[in-house]
């Protein structure tokens, strides 16, 4: 089975030793995204609106440059600081996700790779050329 790394340019995780995500066969497996912008700053300090939609946009950028795609999404994981922020994350599902929604766990944590991080997404995705949705 063929394993390839996922790439992106810049690569604001080079300096954490990980790598964005691996494709492998047909499946992708993404690290967790940030709010974190081309120049590796966390964007958002104090905002959750602005980290959220952030992280999402990391995230579609990542599935892309593996050959997926946020409709390809069959599992996420998403991770808060603060639960009270959880029907936001219902909304934002249903703008970046489409049905079938992918299977999903939220959770609230005390703390991220920075405290003043409010959010982190991971995902596992099958590739477009591989994807046969039974909607």
């Amino acid at each position: 089975m063929k394993i390839s790394q996922i790439k992106i340019t810049p690569d604001t995780y080079t300096p954490f030793n990980l790598a964005q995500g691996y494709r492998v066969g047909d499946l992708l497996f993404i690290s967790g995204q940030t709010a974190i912008d081309d120049n590796g700053q966390l964007i958002g300090i104090g905002d959750f609106d602005v980290q959220a939609q952030k992280a999402f946009e990391n995230l579609e950028k990542v599935l892309k440059a593996g050959g997926s795609s946020l409709k390809n999404v069959v599992k996420a994981t998403i991770l808060l600081r603060d639960m009270s922020n959880f029907n936001k994350i219902v909304k934002l599902r249903k703008k970046y996700f489409t049905k079938p929604y992918p299977a999903d766990t939220i959770c609230e944590v005390s703390s991220l790779f920075s405290s003043e991080a409010l959010i982190e997404i991971e995902a596992i995705a099958v590739a477009d050329d591989a994807a046969e949705w039974e909607r």
